[in-house]
């Protein structure tokens, strides 16, 4: 898709021979063309946040499906279910016009390799190249992390009552987050039990190691628990790295974002 316009900046993508790492800080999505799906969320720090609507649209979807590779395509046919080959095009199609913008490259040249454990990165004309991203979906609501450096996770839920809540809570959950959860009750409930754990599997899709990690081995902390947005923490799997968590939930859905605190950062409160 050389030269084709970003629906997120109404600017042209660089053809074949024009990629280049990109430094520093990313550049900002403004979303100003019409039609567009995807756009800014949140901004917190280095690392900017994108929300894509997976509302059902055909003309959005048919456009998403051209900007996938062969594999890509391969893998959308492969769903089953209308609403995951929904939110796979959506997704991934977002995906590859903000990392196109970022790094300065055309759609042909950018490809993707999972490393151990799963989690993808991009490289350009074969080259892996230093962007983390991460990318997360839920009813109507896809969210994608980018940041410049280090790694990062997000992760977003529906407030969706579960009649097993307290097997869930019971299986991931610490003591003290149980309390926490069984004190409440109703919405509430519902909405706390899916604001602890978007905390929890932010922290899981950056660190990448996949289901390896045992949540219920760590708690996030009580100010977070009680409602304030962010904290810093370490786990007892990964002791040597520090994570910033930040709470991006809202009355729509809930949500958070994990980003990796750089060592030279200063010294992290570990909790």
């Amino acid at each position: 898709m050389t030269g084709e316009t970003d629906c997120g900046t109404g600017e042209a993508i660089p053809g074949p021979g024009s990629a280049r790492a990109a430094t520093g800080s990313l550049a900002a999505v403004d979303p100003s063309a019409s039609g567009c799906w995807w756009g800014p969320f949140r901004q917190i720090g280095d690392v900017r946040v994108l929300h894509v609507d997976l509302a059902p649209d055909g003309a959005r979807e048919a456009e998403a499906l051209e900007w996938l590779d062969g594999d890509e395509r391969n893998r959308w046919s492969r769903f089953q279910h209308a609403p995951a080959r929904r939110h796979f095009v959506l997704c991934r199609a977002a995906l590859r016009a903000t990392l196109c913008e970022h790094l300065r490259c055309g759609n042909e040249q950018l490809s993707f390799r999972a490393a151990e454990g799963g989690k993808p990165h991009a490289l350009v004309d074969g080259m892996p190249l230093p962007v983390a991203f991460n990318v997360t979906h839920s009813g109507e609501h896809g969210l994608i992390a980018l940041a410049p450096a280090g790694r990062v996770g997000v992760d977003a839920e529906d407030y969706v009552p579960h009649r097993k809540l307290d097997e869930l809570a019971e299986a991931v959950f610490g003591p003290n987050e149980r309390a926490d959860v069984s004190a409440t009750s109703g919405g509430d409930r519902v909405r706390l039990f899916f604001r602890l754990w978007t905390l929890k599997e932010a922290v899981t899709k950056a660190v990448g190691t996949g289901l390896s990690l045992d949540v219920s081995r760590f708690e996030i902390p009580e100010p977070v628990r009680a409602g304030a947005a962010r904290c810093v923490l370490r786990i007892p799997d990964a002791p040597e790295t520090a994570w910033q968590l930040d709470s991006l939930s809202n009355e729509r859905f809930a949500a958070a974002v994990a980003q990796e605190v750089p060592p030279d950062a200063g010294p992290a409160n570990p909790v």
